[in-house]
Formats: C-alpha cells, sequence, structure tokens
C-alpha cells in the first residue's frame, strides 16, 4: 500500500509538539515503514519593527493543522488519533486523502 498525505486538526499553537510527538509514537510502536513525512505548511514572513528594522520569521501557513504521509490502517489511525493535543483528522472516520 502506498503512502498517502492525511490533514491532522491539532490544537492551534501546538504544532509542533503534535509533530514531535508523533515522530516519537511512531518510533515507540515500530512503524516507522508505514510513517512518511510529517509537515508543518510555513512561510517566512518580515515584520517592520520599531527604528525601521524588521525581524523575519516563520508562520504557519493552516494554524492548527499539520501534513502526516502515511499508509492508513486501524492501527496507523489510531496511533495519530491518540497523540495528545490532536483533534482528529479532516474527514474524521473517514479521512480524506489531500
Amino acid at each position: 500500500m502506498a503512502k498517502k498525505w492525511f490533514v491532522v486538526h491539532t490544537y492551534s499553537g501546538f504544532e509542533n509538539k503534535v509533530r514531535d510527538a508523533l515522530q516519537q509514537r511512531i518510533k515507540e510502536h515500530h512503524m516507522e515503514d508505514r510513517f512518511g513525512e510529517v509537515l508543518i505548511p510555513t512561510e517566512t514572513v518580515s515584520e517592520p519593527r520599531a527604528g525601521g528594522k524588521s525581524r523575519v520569521r516563520q508562520k504557519n501557513s493552516f494554524p492548527g493543522y499539520v501534513f502526516v504521509e502515511m499508509e492508513m490502517s486501524e492501527e496507523a489511525w489510531h496511533l495519530v488519533k491518540d497523540t495528545p493535543k490532536v483533534t482528529g483528522f479532516i474527514g474524521n472516520q473517514r479521512p480524506q486523502e489531500v
């Protein structure tokens, strides 16, 4: 079965923690072969600051969402869904691939 991309809904602001926790859980459950990349889409933005300087920072393109490349199965679904701060997949019980 080929890996496909799915969108996971998380608590806004916890995307990095979810990515790290998910990668840790994948290792703990020895499911590295069923998962690919875990991405948080970001863009680089420049914000003007006092004194004419600007600050460059990474901004989440889709706050509250993490993209996961995986082979969908019952075990993989539960591994992602039971990760702290994950509220579910886009498509809930029938996750929609992107």
